[in-house]
């Protein structure tokens, strides 16, 4: 039988010392005191951590939390703003979420963020993991925070043979009984740094894991192996057109519609994206305005579930057209396959 308690007292004993340091996190100490998290910092970095990295969205939470540190700071952010500020985190709907939940806490609960899983789920946009992750960690419910991570640390565990994505419920079911009223926003934490810094998908540190007298993963000889996996299918790929227009320095942009792949955000004007190459015939005939258009090569770029190949042109505007024209220092905060088109279409001028 798996003595749960003394897991539990090597795993807390463990993030007690070598806690990560956030900005999001009060850390151990504090919690330990009685000191909680700030809900909205919690929760907004659980939304960027969403399918992005520690290092990758830690900048973005300092520059979000400078501009806009209070939930209702955010929620009174105009979308256009917004979306500019999320650009290069990628999985856009998150930002789209993210506003509607920001501003429905700001007018249907006074800025408060509700304080248990059930009040939380109840927020657009919030599911059940971010639900749980803050009321855990903001709130010290006893709630069951599985992520990535941590579904990673229980497959190794308990040495779960079926593979993910069908196991995740039952990995899911074995972590919930790990949890107790006893620190439970520690305890979230506490799984999940043992997942980013010890229990490694690629090379896990064994030697340095305070649980691995329990592991069973770990007596198979082959820790790494865990979770198993199913057989990733390819990738289908998809065509397009992006038309890099320029008036002198200035490059045209149009704001996508709000919903779909990009919603709401400013790009290059594209073709629709299909699942054959555009002739150059059908490639002219889709452009913004009529012009002398330029091929300018390809770029390649990958989104969740497809592939896609963007075909440059080049045009300079003849007056035509109802633009966002953007000089180039503005195309930085271009979503990434369309910081690509542009650098393609402008790096290459003749």
């Amino acid at each position: 039988m798996l003595d749960i308690s003394a897991l539990r007292a090597a795993l807390l004993a463990w993030y007690d010392a070598q806690a990560r340091d956030l900005p999001w996190r009060t850390g151990p100490a504090a919690g330990k005191a009685g000191q909680r998290s700030d809900p909205y910092r919690v929760w907004l970095s659980e939304v960027m951590l969403q399918q992005t990295t520690v290092r990758h969205a830690t900048p973005y939470f300092l520059s979000f939390t400078q501009r806009w540190p209070t939930v209702s700071d955010l929620a009174a952010v105009e979308d256009g703003d917004l979306m500019a500020a999320w650009a290069g985190l990628g999985y856009y709907a998150r930002a789209r979420n993210l506003l509607a939940c920001a501003r429905a806490v700001a007018s249907e609960h006074g800025g408060v963020f509700p304080d248990t899983e059930h009040g939380l789920r109840a927020l657009p946009g919030v599911g059940a993991y971010t639900a749980a992750a803050v009321a855990a960690i903001a709130f010290d419910r006893e709630a069951n925070v599985v992520d990535g991570n941590v579904e990673r640390v229980m497959a190794r565990l308990f040495a779960v043979e079926a593979p993910v994505p069908d196991a995740k419920p039952e990995l899911k079911r074995l972590a919930g009984e790990l949890v107790t009223d006893q620190r439970p926003g520690d305890w979230a934490q506490a799984l999940m740094d043992l997942g980013a810094t010890v229990c490694r998908p690629k090379g896990p540190l064994c030697d340095r894991c305070p649980i691995a007298a329990w592991c069973e993963g770990l007596k198979t000889g082959a820790p790494e192996t865990y979770p198993r996996k199913t057989r990733k299918t390819d990738r289908p790929r998809r065509y397009g057109v992006a038309y890099v227009l320029t008036r002198g320095d200035a490059t045209a942009l149009v704001r996508r519609p709000p919903k779909g792949l990009l919603g709401g955000m400013l790009g290059l004007p594209t073709s629709d994206w299909r699942g054959n190459p555009w002739t150059d015939d059908e490639a002219i005939a889709a452009a913004p305005v009529a012009g002398a258009w330029r091929d300018f090569g390809t770029v390649e770029h990958v989104f969740t579930h497809f592939s896609l190949t963007l075909r440059v042109l080049r045009a300079e505007s003849n007056g035509e057209g109802d633009f966002v024209w953007t000089c180039p220092e503005g195309l930085a905060a271009l979503p990434s396959v369309f910081l690509k088109a542009a650098k393609a279409g402008r790096d290459r001028l003749v």
